[in-house]
């Protein structure tokens, strides 16, 4: 079925429940009510803290933006950008451009303007929904997009080059526009990079989503009464998949703006939330802030808090250890995906088996999986290879690249590009990444784009950059600088060079020291791991 099947029956089940909640604890007034009863007092001017949306809104509002879609001429397989921030109105505009037939195509909120460029016209966008934070982002490509038609701002105070989200939408038929869906139809197209760090358009089918909302509530439970805290951004498959649980069983959700330890938990307590999915740094920082005192456990309530689980990078089995002696009453989870598997859950770890942390897992509900050595025949358990899916949540095809396509997808099977092993018991562990991207806070770096970078300072003869394991971020992006003869370099000036770059790929460690080449002439990543991390990362999730 068609995701916005669901919707459209939440809609009609539970009318008046509340399907999302807004928090942003950064405009929280001063007061001692709890946040939903000050949201009920008559709001102060300037953005509000809390807000809340029901199903039967949510749907409405979708119907809206989708008829409004349509009257500025709309057409099937449309592709629709969205870059916005978390917000209350970010699924209704995804559902609302699914509900016209067009495909949704969310993009990450850390693209530079030249990206958003890049992107949109990788995926062919006719239309862009952007936020207050990315005005000066888009009105520096708005004349360099031709095949953006329109520009839809969400907002107060819309610039002149876009039009008012809000006021139009307000004069739109609430009515579900008389557009016939399938599964089989596109639905979506989400960005993902290899090690060249040009972003590959993955286009998913309704089917897709659908079935991810079918495996995050076999594998977490969700329920009806259950209440899912969502933190990370929502382009994200792992987060929007997540919620798909919360959409499959017609149960709250609530947006947290925010990722510091003490509003997590506020959140956690104020708003009865039985299901939390956190990064590494953010279970780290909580703990940290548990253990100093600044986050005292018995000032809140938390024995609804059932499930916490982690994807997106690897899991030290010493922060979990550490986590479940603060929190003994939860269960733990963690699950495996990529956003050519529609995010979280082809591999799946699963609460009743805490024993096995380290893992990822086996196959998730309706996956299966394999690992194939470089002729793509299996590999005997204990031996390392290429880690494949297949399932019925695997993408189309890269958007416009039969080339990488059939590169990835083979006989129905996705070919990862991770390295893994199964041991004795069937589970799996990742060994080590065949793609060098790094994972630093569940966010992907591109080596070769911070390379081309440095490369680019006078005194560099040659630059590799690898991650580091971290124990907040999971990893942290190293610079390895092998510098010219007769010349001098140092770190200041690497980093005063590199400030230039977004704050999230300036590396946080800089060495200096040969570059290894093999005889091809590419670099030996892994032998740099093997020098600067001292052990696998198959060692390092296992020993914690």
């Amino acid at each position: 079925m068609p995701i916005t099947d669901l919707l459209v029956r939440n809609a009609q089940l539970y009318p008046d429940e509340v399907a999302l909640v807004e928090i942003n604890p950064a405009f929280e007034p001063e007061s001692r009510l709890t946040w939903k009863e000050y949201s009920l007092v008559q709001p102060e001017p300037g953005q509000p803290f809390r807000r809340e949306l029901t199903w039967k809104m949510f749907d409405v509002k979708a119907n809206r933006f989708a008829n409004l879609l349509l009257t500025r001429g709309v057409g099937r397989d449309d592709k629709v950008a969205i870059l916005m921030m978390n917000s209350i109105e970010w699924l209704p505009i995804y559902f609302g451009i699914l509900k016209a037939g067009a495909v949704a195509v969310p993009l990450n909120f850390r693209y530079t303007a030249e990206e958003i460029k890049y992107c949109l016209e990788k995926a062919d966008c006719s239309f862009l929904v952007f936020g207050p934070e990315f005005i000066g982002r888009v009105e520096e490509i708005s004349d360099r997009i031709p095949g953006v038609r329109h520009l839809f701002y969400v907002g107060e105070d819309c610039p002149t080059f876009a039009d008012s989200f809000d006021k139009m939408i307000a004069f739109c038929s609430s009515h579900a526009p008389e557009i016939t869906l399938s599964e089989e139809d596109n639905a979506a197209i989400y960005f993902s990079s290899g090690t060249t760090g040009f972003p590959k358009a993955i286009l998913h089918a309704h089917h897709s989503l659908s079935h991810s909302a079918k495996v995050e509530q076999a594998h977490h439970g969700q329920t009806h009464d259950d209440v899912f805290l969502c933190i990370p951004p929502l382009y994200h498959t792992g987060a929007k998949m997540h919620w798909f649980g919360s959409l499959y069983s017609g149960s709250k959700a609530v947006l947290l703006k925010g990722t510091r330890p003490d509003w997590i938990i506020r959140t956690a307590s104020e708003e009865k939330c039985t299901i939390v999915w956190l990064l590494v740094p953010w279970a780290q920082d909580i703990l940290d802030s548990v253990d100093s005192g600044k986050i005292r456990l018995a000032d809140y309530s938390l024995s609804q808090w059932r499930l916490m689980h982690i994807g997106a990078q690897p899991v030290p089995p010493s922060l979990i250890r550490r986590w479940q002696a603060c929190f003994p009453g939860q269960q733990y989870d963690t699950n495996y995906g990529l956003s050519e598997s529609i995010g979280p859950g082809c591999v799946h770890l699963g609460v009743e088996n805490i024993h096995k942390v380290g893992a990822i897992g086996k196959a998730g509900f309706g996956w299966e999986t394999k690992i194939v050595d470089e002729t793509g025949a299996p590999v005997a358990r204990g031996e390392v290879g290429e880690l494949c899916v297949r399932g019925p949540g695997v993408m189309l095809c890269y958007y416009k690249d039969e080339t990488a396509t059939a590169e990835t997808i083979r006989d129905g099977w996705l070919f990862t590009g991770d390295m893994a092993m199964e041991d004795e018991d069937g589970f799996i562990f990742l060994v080590d990444r065949k793609k060098d991207v790094i994972i630093t806070g569940g966010e992907n770096l591109y080596p070769v784009q911070i390379e081309d970078h440095i490369r680019r300072h006078g005194a560099v003869r040659d630059v590799a950059v690898i991650g580091l394991p971290d124990k907040r971020l999971g990893e942290i992006a190293a610079a390895i600088i092998e510098v010219k003869e007769g010349m001098t370099l140092t770190e200041e000036e690497v980093n005063e060079f590199c400030l230039t770059l977004p704050r999230y790929k300036r590396p946080r460690k800089v060495i200096f020291a040969k570059i290894p080449r093999n005889p091809t002439g590419k670099i030996e990543k892994p032998k740099l791991r093997e020098i600067y991390c001292g052990e696998s990362l198959v060692e390092q999730q296992i020993n914690g």
